[in-house]
């Protein structure tokens, strides 16, 4: 995304070393970014708009996939770009209802904020670009930057109406070393354990190959069978795409589990040009990553997954058995980095 004219209403910034973090008003967009200038990186986190970072460059070149040109226009008509959160489910739910703990919980769509696919299935929660972010607090030191806000759930009844669980959400931005870590913390505030099945959609794109030569590295073992409407039938299969697998003559919108981790319990997927690479680390509690490259677009989506499409209704049927949960006055945390090089 192309830099626009800034507008600066009362803008904070701190700087320490290589590391700065900025807030201000961007194009009439509250905008925070964040900013390591020994290493050429620059994350905008537009916070009004779904706390969505929405541009991301590394020597100029941008690491996220957008179509925008500005933080105003993205606010005034968005769409998927950019890293999207999606909570309180991410993906498909296969009907109108889902079910948890033996209950049955019926979606209404005429609170407006229920986002169908084209199967009319309910798709990604309804927090992508929700409003109801607030900055918590912009710092940089010698090791980081950073920006930390927080949706407080439990306020909007729209929101608890679709899924009753009273909640926080916290979500941190780091810059450190090189890449920008995600973080996010799920505070349950309710009497019952609370199902997590969050994830992120990001879209990313190198530049020194066409679509058609770059290749992909699946960190995965498991391949899950999906029904037509892309939604899992339990049934798993090893993966047996090639490692690096060319994207030349590839579409992919799949999901998989049993990721190849590390010692450190970290699962790495990449994509790469000729020199450019951008690398996707998943921290141990995203168990699932759907990987999507359609055909013909100039970026492919490493999304972690905290659970499988459908998750909660699946684990009500016996189908799927690794359903987290979080237990009263308890919280979830966890991770995931974007690390470019070569840019």
């Amino acid at each position: 995304m192309k830099l626009a004219a800034l507008v600066l209403l009362f803008p904070l910034i701190t700087q320490a070393a290589n590391y700065s973090a900025r807030k201000m008003v961007l194009d009439g967009v509250e905008v925070v970014q964040l900013a390591d200038a020994a290493r050429h990186l620059e994350v905008s986190i537009a916070v009004s708009v779904g706390n969505m970072a929405y541009a991301m460059n590394a020597g100029g070149k941008s690491v996220l996939f957008s179509p925008y040109h500005s933080p105003a226009e993205f606010k005034a008509k968005p769409t998927f770009c950019g890293i999207p959160f999606l909570a309180p489910w991410a993906n498909r739910i296969e009907t109108d209802a889902y079910w948890l703990s033996g209950r049955k919980y019926l979606l209404n769509p005429d609170l407006g904020n229920v986002r169908p696919d084209r199967n009319k299935l309910a798709m990604h929660g309804f927090l992508t670009y929700s409003p109801a972010w607030t900055l918590v607090s912009v710092s940089a030191d010698k090791r980081s930057a950073s920006a930390t806000s927080r949706l407080e759930f439990w306020k909007h009844p729209e929101m608890m109406a679709q899924f009753p669980f009273a909640h926080t959400i916290t979500m941190t931005y780091r810059l450190a070393n090189g890449a920008l870590e995600v973080e996010t913390t799920l505070q349950n505030l309710s009497s019952e354990p609370m199902p997590v099945a969050i994830g992120y959609h990001p879209y990313f794109n190198v530049h020194d190959a066409p679509r058609d030569q770059w290749k992909v590295h699946l960190a995965a073992r498991d391949h899950l069978v999906l029904t037509n409407l892309l939604v899992p039938t339990g049934e798993r299969k090893p993966v047996e795409f090639a490692d690096p697998l060319p994207l030349q003559g590839v579409q992919l919108d799949d999901v998989f589990s049993n990721l190849v981790r590390g010692p450190d319990g970290r699962a790495q997927f990449w994509v790469e040009g000729r020199k450019e690479r951008i690398t996707v680390t998943y921290g141990p509690k995203y168990a699932v990553a759907v990987v999507y490259a359609p055909p013909g677009r100039e970026f492919i989506c490493f999304e972690p997954m905290a659970a499988i499409t459908n998750a909660f209704s699946l684990a009500h049927a016996g189908v799927y058995k690794e359903l987290q949960s979080i237990p009263p006055g308890g919280q979830w945390k966890e991770s995931f980095w974007v690390t470019p090089t070569g840019f």
